[in-house]
């Protein structure tokens, strides 16, 4: 059968994507605008979006397995209930979610209260779902590297409790693996919650430090208050959405996003290979 991936011109979408068509699934995604995309042949491409019921019916005629990941927007929420309702209508009963870790927990930043609004509906509806909580994505980073590197400041407020950041390959493979066992699955599989998290509990220091040596020379943490944090976010995104940054920012310093116990081994273990480390990100940005 066919699985349906949304979000799939994103950082963790377009790799899901990939995974699944090295593993020879059968690939459909739902993109805003195909002329922007550079999908495998193999790949069915349907025009739309997550609040376009006409799309979302053609998406998900045949299907039988959904790859839900939709981004932070002010409409996130009745993005998730419109595309799960519908999902249902159509008779798809195989569900996996992008969620984010301590989302049962976070319940004052808005983007973490509406993964779990969507966690609760898909247990209700009856979905066979795997819920994947990812902590924060090591590729975050990508976007203050020039501010570590020309500046020698690692800018975000991280904290000193700790946060297990994961590689983006490690929660698309760790979701293909998921969606294939589901989607191959003779009957629906009872449902589970799959914490997705990196080797190594980094604080902002620990952060910096690591910089440092794979630089060759000092980098400092920027600290825990996140107003700087903010201000920067609303140069180039709605400052709602940067304000939101922030309260999770505050949420990292005051709590961390630490794993539970055996979160590590069961991912190696489903992965069959160590997990990719915040160090072989920064050395590779280190060697350009």
């Amino acid at each position: 059968m066919t699985i349906l991936v949304t979000g799939a011109t994103g950082r963790v979408g377009s790799q899901v994507v990939q995974q699944l068509v090295q593993r020879g699934a059968a690939v459909r995604v739902l993109v805003r605008d195909p002329s922007k995309t550079a999908f495998p042949a193999s790949v069915e491409v349907v025009q739309g979006d997550l609040l376009d019921l006409d799309a979302l019916r053609a998406a998900f005629e045949g299907v039988n397995t959904l790859f839900l990941l939709n981004a932070v927007a002010g409409d996130e929420f009745t993005q998730a209930l419109i595309t799960l309702n519908m999902a249902r209508t159509c008779g798809v009963e195989r569900v996996v979610y992008l969620s984010v870790l301590h989302s049962d927990r976070f319940a004052n930043v808005p983007h973490f209260a509406v993964k779990l609004g969507a966690e609760r509906m898909i247990e209700q509806m009856g979905f066979s779902a795997t819920i994947l909580r990812p902590a924060y994505f090591i590729d975050n980073d990508h976007m203050v590297k020039d501010v570590i590197v020309n500046h020698g400041v690692y800018p975000m407020p991280i904290g000193g409790t700790g946060i297990a950041m994961i590689d983006v390959r490690d929660i698309a493979e760790v979701a293909a693996i998921e969606l294939i066992r589901r989607d191959q699955a003779p009957g629906k599989l009872p449902n589970q919650i799959i914490n997705l998290v990196g080797p190594d509990t980094l604080t902002g220091s620990a952060l910096a430090a690591i910089w440092t040596e794979v630089l060759g020379r000092p980098v400092v943490y920027g600290g825990d208050d996140p107003s700087g944090f903010e201000q920067n976010l609303a140069t180039f995104m709605p400052k709602w959405m940067a304000y939101e940054m922030r309260l999770m920012a505050e949420r990292f310093v005051s709590d961390g996003l630490l794993p539970e116990a055996g979160d590590q081994e069961r991912l190696t273990t489903l992965l069959g290979r160590p997990l990719h480390t915040y160090r072989e990100f920064a050395s590779a940005i280190a060697a350009q």
